[in-house]
């Protein structure tokens, strides 16, 4: 489980992401509710999170920047609008995640042929090991 710093930091990451649009719909303030209370994050810690700056802080281990990376990809699809600045965004905080570029942008294209864009985990996981190796 993610130390607070790091929780704080997750949301906030997810919160910039959302705001990339200079604004919040619904459906994203939603979506990243429900990463909150996951992360065991209070509501009001997680609104305070909105008006508030708080340390970046890159997950530690590879399987928690992978989680992080497709919490991004979920957020930018679940309003079913993408923006090219979306794109460009998501990838440069995977670069500075450390994750392989040609992973990232793997990921990016074969989502447009799934149902909602949602890479299903296992096809994820086999993306980043081909990667890797």
């Amino acid at each position: 489980m993610p130390t607070n710093k790091e929780k704080l930091s997750i949301l906030s990451e997810m919160i910039s992401f959302a705001k990339i649009d200079n604004r919040i719909k619904e459906s994203e303030y939603d979506f990243l509710f429900s990463v909150a209370q996951q992360l065991e994050v209070s509501k009001k810690t997680f609104d305070s999170l909105f008006n508030t700056d708080v340390e970046h802080v890159i997950p530690k281990s590879q399987s928690d920047r992978l989680v992080q990376f497709n919490r991004l990809v979920l957020l930018m699809n679940v309003d079913e609008n993408q923006e090219p600045n979306e794109v460009k965004r998501i990838y440069d905080i995977g670069l500075k995640m450390g994750l392989p570029p040609g992973a990232i942008q793997q990921v990016l294209t074969i989502m447009h042929k799934y149902p909602s864009k949602i890479v299903p985990p296992n096809m994820l996981i086999a993306i980043f090991k081909a990667h890797y190796n």
